[in-house]
């Protein structure tokens, strides 16, 4: 049998992970057998258990690369022009943009969390890094002076991640709620929360906006102030 391209391999496992994800959303974690993701995916049993040993393996998957994407899109929190801006788009793209299907599965691995422990310990590691992820954020920022916040980095990271948790959940269960509604209103707990710094005020409180010192007068301009 000829050997796989790379980019086949991964095109093939990526394919995997989006049929689990379908899976795992519509019957969830234990009606879900494998066969019904090969089906999904249209792959034979062989070509999935290359890539994948069991389901806890499959929630592994889906858990990385959703980690992977997250730490993308936090990657470029620090160097936004608006922190609080930057943090509603965040938002919108978990809570509006994002297929319901997605945050169906979250509630799903979240549930399955708490009887299963491989699949507990996959979910606590990523919710680790979420919250060190904000902390860290939150951190640098109000270090530079953009936000003054009255509370420690650790516990606004806390605190958002359970506006966020409670934001998915709602999104999952309740398909009569409105996000888009709710989300300005969030934002406005985040600001009060945050105390993000105006641009003016932020310059003047950063470590290094300095005053430039004054050039040095020359021979003749010290010659005629002495006089």
């Amino acid at each position: 049998m000829p050997k796989l391209k790379p980019e086949t391999l991964r095109q093939r496992r990526e394919r995997i992970l989006d049929a689990a994800e379908r899976c795992f959303a519509d019957a969830g974690f234990h009606r879900t057998t494998m066969q019904d993701i090969c089906k999904e995916a249209g792959i034979s049993p062989g070509g999935l258990y290359v890539h994948f040993a069991s389901k806890e393996d499959l929630i592994a998957g889906i858990t990385e690369r959703d980690r992977t994407k997250l730490a993308a899109k936090l990657a470029d929190l620090p160097g936004a022009p608006d922190l609080l801006t930057a943090l509603a788009k965040l938002g919108e793209h978990y809570a509006l943009e994002e297929p319901h299907y997605k945050r169906v599965l979250c509630v799903e691995i979240g549930c399955e969390a708490t009887r299963n422990p491989d699949v507990g310990e996959i979910y606590r590691t990523v919710d680790r890094f979420c919250r060190q992820s904000f902390e860290q954020v939150f951190a640098r920022a109000r270090e530079s002076g953009r936000i003054a916040a009255d509370d420690d980095p650790r516990l606004l990271a806390e605190v958002v991640s359970l506006i966020g948790d409670g934001l998915l959940w709602r999104r999952a269960v309740h398909p009569d709620f409105n996000a888009e509604e709710v989300l300005p209103v969030l934002v406005r707990m985040v600001s009060e929360l945050l105390k993000p710094v105006e641009p003016a005020k932020e310059a003047a409180r950063a470590p290094s906006a300095k005053r430039p010192p004054p050039p040095k007068k020359t021979a003749r301009q010290r010659a005629e102030a002495a006089q």
